[in-house]
């Protein structure tokens, strides 16, 4: 794994993490950033895999 899925790994477990703590403690902000992170880290790695298939070079 290169170090971009570990980084957006790294997010998409802190973003689970901040929308659990904020749905514990009734807090708003926590909660909406960790599920914006979560789900920005998924676009993130989406993005990423279509870029690398994209530029990938064709063997004939």
């Amino acid at each position: 794994m290169s170090w971009t899925d570990w980084t957006l790994l790294g997010i998409f477990i802190l973003g689970f993490l901040l929308f659990l703590y904020g749905a514990n403690t009734y807090n708003q902000v926590v909660g909406y950033s960790g599920v914006y992170l979560f789900i920005g880290s998924i676009v993130a790695y989406l993005v990423v895999y279509i870029y690398k298939e994209l530029t990938k070079k064709a063997s004939c």
